[in-house]
């Protein structure tokens, strides 16, 4: 049992709050994951840059003198701005590659939370509302962002083992349930070259929409393949670089409910999550349909799509 949360901002004027209705929907899913939390934020993007999100359990010497290192091994410039045990490194477009690699040489303690032009991830092990105040996630902005509360089943409970997971650009995966087929499906993803660092089973689902898009899927037709290749019971909340996606297995044995204004989407494990946003008195609630993939974007109108007979 897991909780998840989303919340999708239509309204530039949420956005500088977008880190505080975010960690009040995160805390009061506590109950349905203590052992560890992550929320991931799109906030803006400098153009010709990216950025990794890393982290290590010994911050002070990880990150100590860490650009002057970099900056002999990447062309380009580079900042760090450091919370608590993460840290988000700014660099130039098309450089992550080469700083993953200087990073495995030069630091090889820190370990990579997240990549892309407007993704930041902070997860740690811990009671949401703990995690959420070492990182001060309160006082983050940007348009839309996800979050988990875990309550581990299969795999340890670790920083790594911590949603949301980053497996491609800008492209984030939270999860409630189980995948039965992890396994196989993680042997035959790492065949075709898809990285993979840990054994949980949502890394898993992560990498496999990344495959599926890396060989010229659509987020949407990922999701919807996802329905037929993924063995189990799911709920997913996928985050992109433009908005975010959802979908549930064809049982949808695990909570979910949505609600949508003119303002925000917002998703939520269980509705007491979603009873404190603003305007939540007159919004359109609804639970999502089994098997469907809905989506919203920044730069399109939203899209359902139900299971292909």
């Amino acid at each position: 049992m897991c909780g998840i949360v989303g919340l999708f901002l239509k309204d530039q004027a949420l956005e500088s709050r977008l880190g505080s209705l975010l960690t009040d929907m995160l805390i009061t899913m506590t109950d349905r994951g203590p052992d560890s939390a992550g929320i991931a934020i799109y906030g803006d993007g400098a153009s010709g840059r990216t950025k990794l999100t890393i982290q290590s359990d010994t911050p002070a010497d990880s990150f100590a003198g860490l650009v002057p290192a970099l900056a002999d091994h990447i062309q380009g410039p580079l900042n760090l701005s450091i919370r608590d045990t993460h840290a988000v490194l700014t660099l130039a477009e098309g450089a992550s590659d080469a700083a993953r690699a200087a990073l495995k040489d030069l630091r090889p303690e820190i370990r990579v939370m997240g990549r892309g032009a407007r993704i930041e991830i902070y997860k740690e092990v811990g009671l949401p509302r703990d995690v959420a105040a070492r990182f001060d996630l309160a006082t983050m902005s940007g348009t839309h962002g996800i979050g988990h509360t875990r309550m581990a089943t299969e795999s340890a409970v670790t920083t790594m083992g911590a949603h949301p997971f980053n497996t491609g650009e800008d492209q984030c995966l939270v999860h409630n349930g189980s995948l039965s087929n992890h396994n196989s499906l993680r042997r035959k993803l790492r065949r075709a070259g898809v990285h993979i660092e840990t054994e949980n089973d949502t890394e898993v689902g992560a990498a496999y929409l990344t495959w599926k898009m890396q060989n010229g899927a659509t987020l949407g037709e990922a999701l919807q393949s996802s329905l037929d290749d993924l063995d189990g019971f799911f709920t997913f909340v996928v985050g992109t670089k433009d908005g975010f996606g959802v979908v549930r297995d064809p049982i949808a044995c695990k909570p979910a409910v949505m609600a949508e204004t003119d303002r925000y989407v917002a998703f939520g494990s269980e509705y007491r999550a979603l009873v404190n946003l603003p305007g939540i008195d007159t919004a359109r609630v609804w639970e999502p349909e089994p098997a469907t993939v809905y989506f919203w974007s920044n730069d399109g109108a939203p899209t359902t799509q139900g299971k292909a007979a």
